[in-house]
C-alpha cells in the first residue's frame, strides 16, 4: 500500500513539473523595437492558425505595410517580402495565404490598446484574412463620442461599462468592435507600436522607409515566466 501510494505521488509530481503554461506568448522584433504579445485562449481558431505561420517563418522578412498614428499598424502581406512589390509607390495589403480563418467574437475581447486583431475584407461572414493582422495604438474617446459611436458606426450595439472606462482612460478603436477578430494582446513593448505608428508615410499611409518584422514562439520556459506574472493568482 506505501509503495502505490509513492508511486502516485510521483506520478502527480511528474505531471504537475510537465504541465506547460497556459499561454502562447509571440515576439516581434523590428528596428523600432519588440514587443511581446500573448495569444488569447478564448480564439483557439485565430491562435493556431498564427502559431502555425510563426512556426514556419511566414512573418518574417514582411513588412507593417500601413500605418496610422492613434489608430493601428498593420502588416502580415507576404505581398511585402517580394521585393518587385515592395517598392516605393508600390500598392501592398492584398497578399494572402488563399483561406480565411472563421470569426471568433467575444463579448470580454475588446479594441483596447495594445490587442492584436485580424485584418479582413468585406465579406459578409466577417471571416478574417489568414495572415494579415494589426495592432492597435488607439486614442480614447470621451463618453460623447463613444454614445456616438453606437449609434453609428455600432448598429446599436452597446459597449459594457468596464470597456467604456477603458477606452475613456487608456485608449484603443471601439469602432472595429465585433466586426474584426481581435486574438491577442500585447503584454510588453507597446511603444514599439508607437514609434512605427509615428513614422513618416505617405498618401497610402505605407511608411516612406521599411518596416520589416521577426516574429518567433516563446519557449515554454519563457511562456510559463510570463504566466507567473501576469497570472500571479492562478496556480
Amino acid at each position: 500500500m506505501k509503495r502505490l501510494f509513492t508511486l502516485s505521488l510521483l506520478l502527480l509530481t511528474i505531471t504537475a513539473f510537465a504541465k506547460g503554461p497556459k499561454n502562447q506568448y509571440v515576439r516581434i522584433k523590428t528596428s523600432y523595437g519588440t514587443c511581446i504579445i500573448r495569444l488569447y485562449n478564448e480564439t483557439p481558431k485565430h491562435r493556431d492558425n498564427f502559431i502555425k505561420l510563426v512556426k514556419q517563418g511566414f512573418y518574417n522578412g514582411t513588412l507593417f505595410h500601413r500605418v496610422i498614428q492613434n489608430f493601428m499598424i498593420q502588416g502580415g502581406d507576404p505581398d511585402s517580402r517580394d521585393t518587385t512589390k515592395r517598392k516605393p509607390g508600390a500598392e501592398l495589403g492584398n497578399g494572402d495565404v488563399g483561406y480565411t480563418v472563421q470569426a471568433e467574437f467575444r463579448d470580454s475581447l475588446f479594441h483596447k490598446r495594445g490587442v492584436l486583431a485580424a485584418a479582413r475584407d468585406d465579406n459578409p461572414t466577417k471571416a478574417s484574412s489568414g495572415c494579415q493582422f494589426y495592432i492597435v495604438e488607439g486614442k480614447r474617446f470621451t463618453a460623447g463620442k463613444l454614445d456616438t459611436l453606437e449609434q453609428t458606426r455600432l448598429k446599436g450595439h452597446k459597449i459594457p461599462g468596464w470597456q467604456r472606462d477603458y477606452y475613456e482612460s487608456v485608449g484603443g478603436a471601439p469602432h472595429l468592435d465585433q466586426n474584426y477578430t481581435v486574438y491577442g494582446e500585447v503584454v510588453y513593448g507597446i511603444d514599439m507600436v508607437d514609434r512605427i505608428a509615428a513614422v513618416k508615410k505617405d498618401k497610402n499611409d505605407r511608411p516612406t522607409e521599411d518596416v520589416p518584422m521577426t516574429v518567433e514562439l516563446l519557449n515554454k520556459s519563457e511562456c510559463k515566466d510570463l504566466d507567473k506574472v501576469l497570472f500571479p493568482e492562478e496556480k
